[in-house]
C-alpha cells in the first residue's frame, strides 16, 4: 500500500478569486466609461459643428453672396444704379464733394443683365446696340429683411432719376432676415465714381444676426460689373 504525499510547494490553482474579478470588473468598467465620455464628447462636438455650419444666418449669408456675385458679374456696367431709400423712394446715389474720385453708397442697388438666350438665326438683331439688358435685379434692404426683385428691363426697378420701385411682372425673393447696417458709416452697398460715373465694382457690407443666440456674421463681397454694352 502506497501513501501519497501532495507537495503544497507545487500545488497549482485555477480560476480567480472573488477579489481578481473585483478588480477586473472594476477596470473594465474605468475603460468603458472612458470610451462613453470620449463618444459622447465627440457626438457633442460634431452636432455643434453641423449645427453651426447649417444655421440659418451661414445659409443667409451664401445665399447673398453667390446671389451678388451672379448677378453683377452678368450685369451692363452702363445701367447698374445705387440708391439711397427714403420712405420708399429710391434716390440715385451721388457723390456729396467736389472731390473727382469719391465712394457712393446706399441701401439698394440695380443690375441690368441679359435674361435671353442669343438668337443666331435673327441676322437682323444680332447686333441691337438699344437692347442694353432684358431684365434687372433690385437688391434692397426693407426693414430687416434684405430683398431682391426680379422684373423685365425695360422699365427697370426704379424710373428714371428715382421714385417708388416698380411692381408690375415683378418677383420678390427674401435673401436675409435679421439684418442691418450697424457701426457701418456706409449703406449696405457702395461702389467708386470717377467724375460722377460708377467704375464697376458694387460691394455689399451688411450685419447678419441670429436672434436665437445673438451671433452675428459680417458679411462683405464685392462683385465686379464688366460687360458694357454698346461700346
Amino acid at each position: 500500500m502506497r501513501c501519497q504525499i501532495r507537495n503544497r510547494k507545487y500545488e497549482f490553482r485555477t480560476g480567480l478569486t472573488l477579489i481578481e474579478m473585483a478588480v477586473a470588473m472594476t477596470l473594465n468598467m474605468i475603460v468603458l466609461l472612458a470610451a462613453g465620455v470620449l463618444l459622447v464628447g465627440g457626438n457633442r462636438v460634431w452636432l455643434d459643428t453641423f449645427n453651426s455650419a447649417h444655421a440659418n444666418i451661414k445659409q443667409d449669408a451664401l445665399a447673398v453672396t453667390l446671389e451678388f456675385g451672379s448677378m453683377g458679374r452678368k450685369a451692363n456696367r452702363l445701367n447698374y444704379t445705387v440708391y439711397e431709400i427714403d420712405g420708399g423712394t429710391f434716390i440715385p446715389a451721388v457723390p456729396i464733394t467736389s472731390q473727382p474720385q469719391e465712394v457712393v453708397s446706399g441701401d439698394a442697388v440695380e443690375f441690368t443683365y441679359w435674361d435671353v438666350e442669343l438668337d443666331e438665326t435673327d441676322s437682323q438683331d444680332l447686333l441691337d446696340v438699344t437692347k442694353t439688358a432684358t431684365a434687372y435685379a433690385l437688391f434692397y434692404l426693407d426693414g430687416n429683411q434684405l430683398k431682391i426683385d426680379y422684373g423685365p428691363y425695360p422699365p427697370g426697378a426704379v424710373p428714371e432719376g428715382g421714385g417708388r420701385r416698380n411692381y408690375a411682372g415683378v418677383t420678390t425673393r427674401v435673401l436675409a432676415e435679421n439684418v442691418s447696417t450697424e457701426g457701418s458709416s456706409l449703406g449696405a452697398f457702395s461702389h467708386t465714381m470717377l467724375n460722377g460715373v460708377g467704375q464697376g465694382s458694387v460691394r455689399i457690407n451688411i450685419i447678419l444676426t441670429d436672434p436665437e443666440d445673438a451671433k452675428s456674421i459680417n458679411v462683405m463681397t464685392a462683385t465686379l460689373v464688366r460687360n458694357i454694352w454698346p461700346r
